[in-house]
């Protein structure tokens, strides 16, 4: 049973939260501050920590940069809308995700599922598949492993959140297939969730600059003005 910290200044967000969490098995510590959160997680690690960007004391950013001086704790960001969010900053820190406010409780739990998933120690025996396991997706230079959101090009690992992964891997599953921005919604986000044509197009957007700093010259994500998007026949 992972363990999973949940910092946060609003006791609502940490009443529901904390409650459906527990009910999809996890073990739940609970935190109000990034002070109080960084003195326990620095004792004592969790599987996995949930940190609102905005708090008293210390927010998320400086409480991530803290325990990743001695952690690798894999952390997903909560962001209001409204803020002002560097999620290249955040990334860049080691986060592993970000989900903005307000956020349906499944689409929380994809993610964290996600997130365990990728962060998971590799099996015992090499090569050898775990129940439910997906094959990796290799079209050309890319590579996709489904089972830990990891994804590589020409052998360099390329970091993207769990949204882009799920992006890119419905454009490779069917390469030269059009893909409309309602399919990639669909593929990224909770049917309960909406987001608008702008936020697929910033996706695509940042998932094309990480592959560029690996490859100046990564075209393999092609844009159909008015359609959707594709992803090249190798």
């Amino acid at each position: 049973m992972a363990t999973i910290a949940l910092v946060d200044d609003d006791e609502n967000i940490i009443t529901s939260v904390s409650i459906f969490l527990e009910g999809e098995g996890y073990h739940v510590r609970v935190y109000n501050d990034g002070a109080s959160a960084l003195a326990a997680l620095s004792e004592s690690p969790a599987d996995l920590g949930i940190f609102d960007v905005k708090m008293p004391r210390m927010d998320g950013m400086e409480l991530l940069r803290r325990l990743r001086q001695t952690s690798n704790m894999p952390v997903i960001f909560l962001t209001s809308k409204d803020d002002e969010f560097d999620e290249a900053l955040g990334l860049n820190l080691g986060a592993d995700d970000y989900i903005t406010k307000p956020f349906s409780q499944r689409l929380l739990g994809e993610r964290v599922k996600a997130v365990l998933r990728r962060a998971r120690p590799e099996p015992a025996t090499p090569g050898e598949p775990e129940p439910g396991d997906r094959k990796p997706i290799m079209r050309g230079r890319l590579l996709l492993d489904p089972n830990r959101h990891a994804c590589s090009w020409d052998g360099e690992p390329v970091r993207l959140t769990v949204t882009e992964f799920l992006i890119l891997q419905a454009l490779a599953t069917r390469p030269g297939y059009v893909k409309s921005r309602d399919a990639l919604m669909d593929a990224a986000y909770d049917d309960q969730v909406y987001v608008d044509d702008r936020t697929i197009d910033s996706h695509i957007k940042r998932i094309r600059k990480k592959f560029r700093e690996t490859d100046r010259e990564f075209d393999a994500i092609e844009t159909l003005y008015g359609v959707g998007y594709r992803y090249k026949e190798s």
